[in-house]
Protein backbone atom coordinates (compact mmCIF):
# COMPACT_ATOMS: atom_id res chain seq x y z
CA UNK A 1 0.00 0.00 0.00
CA UNK A 2 1.78 3.54 -1.10
CA UNK A 3 2.63 5.61 2.48
CA UNK A 4 1.02 9.22 2.39
CA UNK A 5 3.77 10.95 1.51
CA UNK A 6 2.50 14.48 3.42
CA UNK A 7 1.54 12.84 6.65
CA UNK A 8 5.55 10.90 6.97
CA UNK A 9 6.61 14.07 6.62
CA UNK A 10 3.95 16.18 8.50
CA UNK A 11 6.46 14.99 11.86
CA UNK A 12 10.02 16.97 10.14
CA UNK A 13 8.43 19.72 8.65
CA UNK A 14 10.22 21.95 11.14
CA UNK A 15 13.62 20.80 10.37
CA UNK A 16 12.95 22.77 6.87
CA UNK A 17 16.72 24.31 6.16
CA UNK A 18 14.69 27.69 6.41
CA UNK A 19 13.52 26.90 9.94
CA UNK A 20 14.60 28.25 13.35
CA UNK A 21 14.72 24.80 14.74
CA UNK A 22 17.46 22.99 12.73
CA UNK A 23 20.33 23.36 14.78
CA UNK A 24 20.02 19.65 15.70
CA UNK A 25 19.84 18.33 11.83
CA UNK A 26 22.17 20.85 10.61
CA UNK A 27 24.98 19.85 13.10
CA UNK A 28 24.51 16.23 11.91
CA UNK A 29 24.84 16.96 8.23
CA UNK A 30 28.12 18.49 8.86
CA UNK A 31 31.52 16.34 9.32
CA UNK A 32 32.41 15.85 12.88
CA UNK A 33 34.30 19.59 13.78
CA UNK A 34 36.53 17.79 16.00
CA UNK A 35 37.97 15.40 13.54
CA UNK A 36 40.83 16.62 11.46
CA UNK A 37 43.84 14.59 10.21
CA UNK A 38 45.80 15.21 13.60
CA UNK A 39 43.37 13.47 15.43
CA UNK A 40 44.72 9.21 16.53
CA UNK A 41 43.31 6.61 18.21
CA UNK A 42 45.50 5.09 21.26
CA UNK A 43 44.93 1.37 22.40
CA UNK A 44 46.71 -0.87 25.08
CA UNK A 45 46.05 -4.44 24.15
CA UNK A 46 45.52 -6.96 26.43
CA UNK A 47 41.56 -7.17 27.36
CA UNK A 48 39.53 -9.59 25.84
CA UNK A 49 36.03 -8.25 24.72
CA UNK A 50 32.81 -8.86 26.70
CA UNK A 51 29.39 -7.71 26.69
CA UNK A 52 27.06 -6.58 23.72
CA UNK A 53 27.37 -4.28 20.80
CA UNK A 54 24.80 -2.85 18.75
CA UNK A 55 25.39 -3.43 14.86
CA UNK A 56 24.65 -0.13 13.09
CA UNK A 57 22.57 0.11 9.73
CA UNK A 58 24.42 -0.56 6.65
CA UNK A 59 27.00 2.18 5.50
CA UNK A 60 26.92 0.47 1.81
CA UNK A 61 23.35 0.02 1.98
CA UNK A 62 22.02 4.04 3.49
CA UNK A 63 24.26 5.80 1.05
CA UNK A 64 22.01 4.29 -2.19
CA UNK A 65 19.31 4.81 -0.10
CA UNK A 66 19.96 8.46 0.51
CA UNK A 67 20.82 8.72 -3.37
CA UNK A 68 17.47 6.25 -4.41
CA UNK A 69 15.49 9.48 -2.59
CA UNK A 70 16.52 11.53 -5.34
CA UNK A 71 13.66 9.78 -7.40
CA UNK A 72 10.34 10.99 -5.83
CA UNK A 73 8.87 14.40 -4.45
CA UNK A 74 7.69 12.81 -1.51
CA UNK A 75 9.31 11.83 1.94
CA UNK A 76 11.09 8.78 2.00
CA UNK A 77 11.96 8.05 6.05
CA UNK A 78 15.05 4.89 6.40
CA UNK A 79 15.40 4.00 9.63
CA UNK A 80 18.35 1.95 11.86
CA UNK A 81 20.56 4.49 10.18
CA UNK A 82 24.44 5.31 10.84
CA UNK A 83 23.37 9.09 11.49
CA UNK A 84 27.17 9.80 13.03
CA UNK A 85 29.26 8.20 10.02
CA UNK A 86 30.83 11.11 8.36
CA UNK A 87 29.77 9.62 5.02
CA UNK A 88 26.67 9.64 5.74
CA UNK A 89 26.81 13.31 6.92
CA UNK A 90 29.11 14.19 3.78
CA UNK A 91 26.17 12.48 1.29
CA UNK A 92 23.88 14.98 3.38
CA UNK A 93 25.63 17.67 1.61
CA UNK A 94 25.74 16.77 -1.30
CA UNK A 95 21.87 16.00 -1.32
CA UNK A 96 21.30 19.63 0.30
CA UNK A 97 23.01 21.06 -2.68
CA UNK A 98 20.80 19.35 -4.79
CA UNK A 99 17.86 20.93 -3.11
CA UNK A 100 16.74 17.76 -1.02
CA UNK A 101 15.51 18.52 2.72
CA UNK A 102 17.47 15.80 4.88
CA UNK A 103 16.34 15.35 8.29
CA UNK A 104 19.02 13.21 10.49
CA UNK A 105 18.30 12.34 14.17
CA UNK A 106 20.47 11.16 16.95
CA UNK A 107 17.80 8.12 17.02
CA UNK A 108 18.84 6.77 13.97
CA UNK A 109 16.24 7.87 11.61
CA UNK A 110 16.25 9.92 8.19
CA UNK A 111 13.64 11.52 6.63
CA UNK A 112 14.72 13.00 2.80
CA UNK A 113 12.80 14.79 0.86
CA UNK A 114 13.44 15.88 -2.56
CA UNK A 115 10.58 18.13 -3.20
CA UNK A 116 12.27 19.85 -5.80
CA UNK A 117 15.47 19.59 -7.69
CA UNK A 118 17.33 23.13 -7.50
CA UNK A 119 19.95 22.41 -9.20
CA UNK A 120 21.16 19.23 -11.50
CA UNK A 121 25.14 19.70 -10.68
CA UNK A 122 27.09 17.82 -8.15
CA UNK A 123 30.09 20.09 -7.70
CA UNK A 124 33.57 19.05 -6.75
CA UNK A 125 34.17 20.40 -3.83
CA UNK A 126 31.50 18.01 -2.26
CA UNK A 127 31.63 15.17 -4.83
CA UNK A 128 35.48 15.01 -4.34
CA UNK A 129 35.20 13.89 -0.65
CA UNK A 130 33.50 10.61 -0.87
CA UNK A 131 33.05 8.36 -4.09
CA UNK A 132 29.66 7.06 -2.91
CA UNK A 133 28.17 10.77 -4.14
CA UNK A 134 28.63 9.47 -8.06
CA UNK A 135 25.39 7.59 -7.17
CA UNK A 136 23.30 11.12 -7.47
CA UNK A 137 23.97 11.02 -10.99
CA UNK A 138 21.27 8.22 -12.27
CA UNK A 139 18.59 9.51 -10.02
CA UNK A 140 18.84 12.84 -11.43
CA UNK A 141 19.36 11.87 -14.96
CA UNK A 142 16.15 9.37 -14.40
CA UNK A 143 13.86 11.97 -12.94
CA UNK A 144 14.71 15.81 -13.93
CA UNK A 145 16.38 14.58 -17.64
CA UNK A 146 20.06 16.07 -16.51
CA UNK A 147 22.93 15.69 -13.96
CA UNK A 148 26.62 17.14 -14.34
CA UNK A 149 28.55 15.28 -10.95
CA UNK A 150 32.26 15.49 -10.46
CA UNK A 151 34.35 12.75 -10.77
CA UNK A 152 34.58 11.14 -7.88
CA UNK A 153 37.12 10.61 -5.12
CA UNK A 154 37.32 7.91 -2.29
CA UNK A 155 39.42 5.31 -0.41
CA UNK A 156 43.15 4.78 -2.42
CA UNK A 157 42.57 1.25 -2.52
CA UNK A 158 43.18 0.82 -6.33
CA UNK A 159 41.24 2.03 -9.59
CA UNK A 160 37.07 1.75 -9.49
CA UNK A 161 36.63 3.20 -12.72
CA UNK A 162 32.96 4.20 -14.01
CA UNK A 163 33.21 3.40 -16.72
CA UNK A 164 30.39 0.91 -16.58
CA UNK A 165 28.38 3.16 -15.00
CA UNK A 166 28.30 5.38 -17.78
CA UNK A 167 28.08 2.69 -20.35
CA UNK A 168 25.17 1.22 -18.92
CA UNK A 169 23.25 4.80 -18.47
CA UNK A 170 24.44 5.68 -22.27
CA UNK A 171 22.54 2.12 -23.40
CA UNK A 172 19.55 2.99 -21.47
CA UNK A 173 19.43 6.50 -24.31
CA UNK A 174 21.43 9.14 -22.23
CA UNK A 175 24.12 11.47 -23.72
CA UNK A 176 26.90 11.31 -22.22
CA UNK A 177 30.42 13.35 -22.12
CA UNK A 178 33.49 14.05 -19.68
CA UNK A 179 34.21 17.65 -19.32
CA UNK A 180 37.00 19.51 -17.26
CA UNK A 181 36.75 16.62 -14.93
CA UNK A 182 33.12 16.81 -14.31
CA UNK A 183 30.55 13.67 -16.13
CA UNK A 184 28.07 16.02 -17.87
CA UNK A 185 24.79 13.22 -19.01
CA UNK A 186 21.08 14.30 -20.62
CA UNK A 187 18.40 12.46 -21.66
CA UNK A 188 15.22 15.52 -21.97
CA UNK A 189 13.24 12.55 -23.47
CA UNK A 190 13.81 10.15 -20.32
CA UNK A 191 15.80 7.09 -20.13
CA UNK A 192 14.41 4.07 -21.73
CA UNK A 193 14.79 0.44 -20.99
CA UNK A 194 17.95 -1.81 -22.43
CA UNK A 195 19.31 -5.38 -21.87
CA UNK A 196 22.78 -4.59 -20.08
CA UNK A 197 25.59 -7.02 -19.23
CA UNK A 198 28.33 -6.41 -17.37
CA UNK A 199 31.45 -8.22 -18.48
CA UNK A 200 32.72 -8.12 -14.35
CA UNK A 201 30.51 -7.53 -11.64
CA UNK A 202 30.50 -4.15 -10.43
CA UNK A 203 28.88 -2.88 -7.37
CA UNK A 204 28.57 0.70 -8.20
CA UNK A 205 27.54 -0.15 -11.61
CA UNK A 206 24.42 -2.48 -10.50
CA UNK A 207 23.48 0.52 -7.88
CA UNK A 208 23.53 3.21 -10.69
CA UNK A 209 21.55 1.26 -13.19
CA UNK A 210 19.05 -0.19 -11.05
CA UNK A 211 18.21 3.01 -10.13
CA UNK A 212 17.93 5.11 -13.32
CA UNK A 213 16.03 1.79 -14.33
CA UNK A 214 12.86 2.46 -12.11
CA UNK A 215 11.70 5.28 -14.05
CA UNK A 216 13.02 4.41 -17.39
CA UNK A 217 10.13 3.49 -20.30
CA UNK A 218 10.05 -0.13 -20.48
CA UNK A 219 12.25 -2.95 -19.33
CA UNK A 220 15.83 -3.19 -18.09
CA UNK A 221 17.70 -6.39 -17.69
CA UNK A 222 20.75 -6.28 -15.72
CA UNK A 223 23.02 -9.67 -16.10
CA UNK A 224 26.19 -10.36 -14.41
CA UNK A 225 24.61 -7.60 -11.88
CA UNK A 226 25.87 -7.93 -8.43
CA UNK A 227 24.76 -9.74 -5.50
CA UNK A 228 25.18 -8.15 -2.24
CA UNK A 229 22.64 -7.52 0.29
CA UNK A 230 23.21 -4.18 0.56
CA UNK A 231 22.08 -4.27 -2.96
CA UNK A 232 18.97 -6.57 -2.14
CA UNK A 233 18.17 -3.91 0.66
CA UNK A 234 18.39 -1.05 -1.88
CA UNK A 235 15.75 -2.97 -4.32
CA UNK A 236 13.91 -3.90 -1.46
CA UNK A 237 13.51 -0.48 -0.55
CA UNK A 238 12.63 0.70 -3.89
CA UNK A 239 10.03 -1.74 -4.26
CA UNK A 240 7.97 -0.24 -1.15
CA UNK A 241 8.74 3.18 -3.56
CA UNK A 242 6.53 1.48 -6.01
CA UNK A 243 9.27 0.09 -8.38
CA UNK A 244 8.95 -2.91 -9.92
CA UNK A 245 12.21 -5.40 -9.84
CA UNK A 246 12.69 -9.08 -9.83
CA UNK A 247 15.80 -11.38 -9.20
CA UNK A 248 17.65 -9.25 -6.20
CA UNK A 249 20.08 -11.66 -5.28
CA UNK A 250 20.55 -13.25 -8.51
CA UNK A 251 22.30 -12.46 -11.40
CA UNK A 252 20.30 -10.94 -13.60
CA UNK A 253 17.99 -8.48 -12.73
CA UNK A 254 14.43 -7.07 -14.15
CA UNK A 255 13.25 -3.44 -13.77
CA UNK A 256 10.46 -2.50 -15.28
CA UNK A 257 9.93 1.31 -15.61
CA UNK A 258 7.18 2.50 -13.86
CA UNK A 259 6.09 7.01 -14.15
CA UNK A 260 7.08 7.46 -11.10
CA UNK A 261 7.82 6.49 -7.24
CA UNK A 262 6.10 7.44 -4.14
CA UNK A 263 7.21 7.80 0.13
CA UNK A 264 7.95 5.40 2.12
CA UNK A 265 9.65 3.78 5.32
CA UNK A 266 12.29 1.29 4.94
CA UNK A 267 14.58 -0.07 8.22
CA UNK A 268 17.86 0.08 6.75
CA UNK A 269 19.87 -3.88 6.85
CA UNK A 270 22.38 -4.53 9.47
CA UNK A 271 26.20 -3.54 8.66
CA UNK A 272 27.86 -7.16 7.53
CA UNK A 273 31.38 -5.71 7.91
CA UNK A 274 30.91 -4.09 10.82
CA UNK A 275 29.62 -7.60 11.65
CA UNK A 276 32.73 -9.32 10.91
CA UNK A 277 34.94 -6.77 12.00
CA UNK A 278 34.13 -7.62 15.69
CA UNK A 279 34.01 -11.15 15.05
CA UNK A 280 37.41 -10.78 13.98
CA UNK A 281 38.24 -9.10 17.24
CA UNK A 282 37.09 -11.44 19.50
CA UNK A 283 39.10 -14.28 17.39
CA UNK A 284 42.05 -11.61 18.26
CA UNK A 285 41.10 -10.93 21.93
CA UNK A 286 39.06 -14.08 23.18
CA UNK A 287 36.25 -13.87 25.11
CA UNK A 288 32.87 -13.41 24.13
CA UNK A 289 30.47 -10.96 22.58
CA UNK A 290 27.05 -10.67 21.27
CA UNK A 291 26.07 -8.68 18.51
CA UNK A 292 22.82 -7.12 18.35
CA UNK A 293 20.24 -6.52 15.35
CA UNK A 294 22.08 -9.08 13.41
CA UNK A 295 22.52 -11.84 11.05
CA UNK A 296 24.89 -14.42 10.03
CA UNK A 297 22.73 -15.23 6.60
CA UNK A 298 24.58 -12.12 5.32
CA UNK A 299 27.78 -13.45 5.57
CA UNK A 300 27.87 -16.70 4.53
CA UNK A 301 31.01 -16.56 3.06
CA UNK A 302 33.12 -15.34 6.50
CA UNK A 303 31.72 -17.35 8.77
CA UNK A 304 32.56 -20.40 7.12
CA UNK A 305 36.44 -19.74 8.04
CA UNK A 306 36.37 -18.24 10.74
CA UNK A 307 34.49 -21.24 12.07
CA UNK A 308 37.76 -23.19 10.53
CA UNK A 309 39.98 -20.30 12.43
CA UNK A 310 38.29 -21.57 15.80
CA UNK A 311 35.57 -19.28 16.93
CA UNK A 312 31.85 -20.28 17.65
CA UNK A 313 29.18 -18.21 16.33
CA UNK A 314 25.11 -19.06 16.82
CA UNK A 315 22.41 -17.15 15.79
CA UNK A 316 20.15 -16.43 18.92
CA UNK A 317 17.26 -14.66 17.78
CA UNK A 318 17.99 -11.00 16.73
CA UNK A 319 21.59 -11.41 17.96
CA UNK A 320 24.86 -13.29 17.28
CA UNK A 321 26.96 -14.81 19.87
CA UNK A 322 30.59 -15.13 18.71
CA UNK A 323 33.45 -16.29 21.20
CA UNK A 324 36.80 -18.30 20.33
CA UNK A 325 37.13 -21.80 21.53
CA UNK A 326 41.30 -22.52 21.58
CA UNK A 327 43.90 -19.76 22.90
CA UNK A 328 44.82 -18.96 19.35
CA UNK A 329 43.00 -19.24 15.91
CA UNK A 330 44.35 -21.40 13.56
CA UNK A 331 45.72 -20.94 10.18
CA UNK A 332 43.58 -20.71 7.59
CA UNK A 333 43.09 -19.47 3.71
CA UNK A 334 40.94 -17.30 1.87
CA UNK A 335 40.35 -15.39 -1.46
CA UNK A 336 38.09 -12.66 -2.03
CA UNK A 337 35.52 -12.75 -4.37
CA UNK A 338 31.90 -10.71 -5.60
CA UNK A 339 29.58 -11.83 -3.59
CA UNK A 340 28.07 -14.63 -2.39
CA UNK A 341 32.12 -14.82 -1.73
CA UNK A 342 34.41 -13.52 1.08
CA UNK A 343 34.20 -9.71 1.24
CA UNK A 344 36.82 -7.62 0.27
CA UNK A 345 36.09 -5.26 2.78
CA UNK A 346 36.55 -8.13 5.37
CA UNK A 347 40.40 -8.77 4.09
CA UNK A 348 42.01 -6.55 6.13
CA UNK A 349 40.67 -7.46 9.45
CA UNK A 350 40.92 -11.37 8.90
CA UNK A 351 44.61 -10.91 8.21
CA UNK A 352 44.84 -8.71 11.68
CA UNK A 353 43.34 -11.51 13.13
CA UNK A 354 45.30 -14.19 11.44
CA UNK A 355 48.83 -12.44 12.52
CA UNK A 356 48.64 -14.71 15.82
CA UNK A 357 47.41 -17.79 14.25
CA UNK A 358 48.74 -21.10 14.75
CA UNK A 359 50.55 -21.95 11.56
CA UNK A 360 50.31 -20.01 8.65
CA UNK A 361 47.41 -18.32 6.08
CA UNK A 362 47.30 -16.96 2.82
CA UNK A 363 45.23 -13.82 1.88
CA UNK A 364 44.28 -13.70 -2.04
CA UNK A 365 43.13 -10.42 -3.13
CA UNK A 366 41.02 -10.46 -6.46
CA UNK A 367 38.99 -7.29 -5.91
CA UNK A 368 41.51 -4.07 -5.53
CA UNK A 369 44.82 -4.03 -6.59
CA UNK A 370 46.33 -2.08 -3.84
CA UNK A 371 44.33 -3.68 -1.11
CA UNK A 372 47.39 -4.43 1.03
CA UNK A 373 48.48 -0.97 2.55
CA UNK A 374 47.98 -2.42 5.73
CA UNK A 375 50.58 -5.18 5.72
CA UNK A 376 53.78 -2.60 6.38
CA UNK A 377 51.95 -1.44 9.15
CA UNK A 378 50.92 -4.38 11.06
CA UNK A 379 54.55 -5.90 10.11
CA UNK A 380 55.96 -2.57 12.05
CA UNK A 381 54.07 -4.22 15.36
CA UNK A 382 55.60 -7.35 15.11
CA UNK A 383 53.23 -9.64 12.52
CA UNK A 384 55.26 -11.85 9.76
CA UNK A 385 53.91 -10.82 6.55
CA UNK A 386 55.00 -11.26 2.94
CA UNK A 387 53.17 -10.19 -0.15
CA UNK A 388 53.53 -12.20 -3.71
CA UNK A 389 51.52 -10.48 -6.51
CA UNK A 390 47.85 -10.57 -5.38
CA UNK A 391 48.51 -13.03 -2.23
CA UNK A 392 49.95 -12.53 1.58
CA UNK A 393 51.44 -15.55 3.36
CA UNK A 394 50.49 -14.80 7.18
CA UNK A 395 52.80 -16.66 9.53
CA UNK A 396 51.40 -16.42 12.89
CA UNK A 397 53.96 -14.88 15.58
CA UNK A 398 53.97 -15.55 19.20
CA UNK A 399 53.43 -11.76 19.80
CA UNK A 400 52.15 -7.72 18.55
CA UNK A 401 53.86 -5.18 20.05
CA UNK A 402 52.50 -1.35 20.03
CA UNK A 403 53.82 0.87 17.77
CA UNK A 404 52.67 4.14 15.79
CA UNK A 405 50.95 3.16 13.21
CA UNK A 406 49.22 5.00 9.45
CA UNK A 407 45.97 4.10 8.46
CA UNK A 408 45.73 4.29 4.55
CA UNK A 409 41.94 3.67 4.45
CA UNK A 410 38.96 2.59 5.80
CA UNK A 411 39.14 -1.41 6.58
CA UNK A 412 43.25 -0.94 6.38
CA UNK A 413 42.60 1.53 9.72
CA UNK A 414 40.06 -0.69 11.54
CA UNK A 415 42.67 -3.60 10.84
CA UNK A 416 45.07 -1.59 12.84
CA UNK A 417 43.06 -1.23 16.00
CA UNK A 418 41.86 -4.81 15.97
CA UNK A 419 45.78 -5.53 16.11
CA UNK A 420 46.23 -2.84 18.78
CA UNK A 421 43.63 -4.79 21.28
CA UNK A 422 46.08 -7.58 21.68
CA UNK A 423 49.22 -5.86 20.77
CA UNK A 424 51.83 -5.30 24.25
CA UNK A 425 51.59 -1.21 25.02
CA UNK A 426 49.99 1.11 23.25
CA UNK A 427 49.32 1.23 19.93
CA UNK A 428 48.39 4.92 17.68
CA UNK A 429 46.26 4.93 15.02
CA UNK A 430 47.01 8.21 12.69
CA UNK A 431 44.62 9.58 10.19
CA UNK A 432 41.44 8.01 11.62
CA UNK A 433 39.05 10.28 9.82
CA UNK A 434 39.35 7.28 7.74
CA UNK A 435 37.95 5.43 10.35
CA UNK A 436 35.01 7.43 11.25
CA UNK A 437 33.64 6.99 7.59
CA UNK A 438 32.67 3.68 7.88
CA UNK A 439 32.41 3.00 11.87
CA UNK A 440 29.76 4.36 13.96
CA UNK A 441 30.92 5.29 17.77
CA UNK A 442 33.73 2.39 17.34
CA UNK A 443 35.20 3.74 20.04
CA UNK A 444 32.61 3.98 22.55
CA UNK A 445 31.20 0.10 21.35
CA UNK A 446 34.68 -1.21 21.98
CA UNK A 447 35.30 1.06 25.07
CA UNK A 448 32.05 -0.86 26.29
CA UNK A 449 32.85 -4.43 26.01
CA UNK A 450 36.36 -4.29 27.87
CA UNK A 451 38.75 -2.30 25.20
CA UNK A 452 41.06 -0.01 26.27
CA UNK A 453 40.89 2.57 23.88
CA UNK A 454 40.39 6.56 23.32
CA UNK A 455 40.65 8.97 20.77
CA UNK A 456 42.94 12.61 21.34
Amino acid sequence: MRADPENTWDSVESLSPVSEKTAETIELLQPDVKTSELDKIIVRGGNPLRGEIKISGAKNAVLKHMCAALLTDDAVTFTNVPVGLRDVRFLGQVLSHLGMTVALSSDGKAILRAQTIKTHIAPYDLVRKMRASVLVLGPLLARHGQAEVSLPGGCSIGGRPIDLHLKGLEAMGADISIESGYIKAKAPQGLTGALIEFPFVSVGATDQLLMAATLAKGETILRNAAREPEIVDQGNALIKMGAQIEGLGTSEIRIQGVERLHGTTHDVVADRIETGTYMCAVGLTGGELRLKKTQTSLLPALIAPLVRAGLTIEQDGQDILVARSAPLVRGTDIMTEPHPGFPTDMQAQFMAMMCLCDGASMITETIFENRFMHVPELNRMGANIRVQGQSAIVRGVKKLTGAEVMATDLRASVALVLAGLVAEGTTTVNRVYHLERGYENIVQKLSGVGAMIEKI
